[in-house]
């Protein structure tokens, strides 16, 4: 009697934990490349979407880098880099170039690396529904966004978050 209540118990915890993992949405990938911040660079942002909550994010940023001093996307120094306007400058991820780029924040006050940021801005997401986001840029302006998400102190993070929303849209197409 004992060894058939622990079979039954032992099945019973198999298939609740077999209904529960088939029972799961899917995860659907979505991405924007979206100007978020000004007209000389480009944000790509990428949402995980399980239903409608955000499980995972990722933002970059591109921008013309000096190339003698940061590291261009691939092939920057091939075909693809000749075609480029000037010939001092590459395509570079600011999270690749976070050091020269945050070099650069210091000089307007910034102590937060570039890097960091953006890491500030993909965990402040993560967690959220996409109605929560739309909400949260709907009810609120570009400056008041520049204080919201802890870690993060840019200028555009209305735009940064918009571009996770943009994603997150994109998922919700799929």
């Amino acid at each position: 009697m004992k060894k058939t209540l622990i079979l039954v118990l032992v099945l019973v915890s198999i298939f609740s934990i077999a209904a529960t993992s088939f029972a799961a949405e899917p995860i659907v990938m979505g991405k924007a490349d979206w100007a978020a911040h000004g007209t000389r660079c480009f944000a790509v942002a990428v949402v995980a979407l399980q239903g409608d909550v955000i499980v995972g994010a990722y933002l970059d940023e591109y921008q013309m880098l000096p190339r003698a001093e940061t590291t261009g996307v691939p092939n920057s120094d091939k075909a693809f880099g000749e075609a480029f306007a000037n010939p001092e400058q590459a395509l570079g991820s600011k999270k690749v170039n976070s050091e020269y780029y945050s070099n650069n924040m210091t000089k307007a006050g910034s102590t937060v690396t570039i890097a960091n940021n953006f890491k500030a801005l993909e965990e402040f997401v993560v967690g959220m529904t996409v109605a929560e986001l739309e909400e949260l840029l709907t009810n609120n302006d570009k400056e008041a966004m520049v204080d919201m998400v802890t870690g993060a102190t840019l200028a555009d993070n209305y735009g940064y978050l918009t571009a996770f929303w943009a994603a997150a849209k994109d998922a919700q197409s799929k």
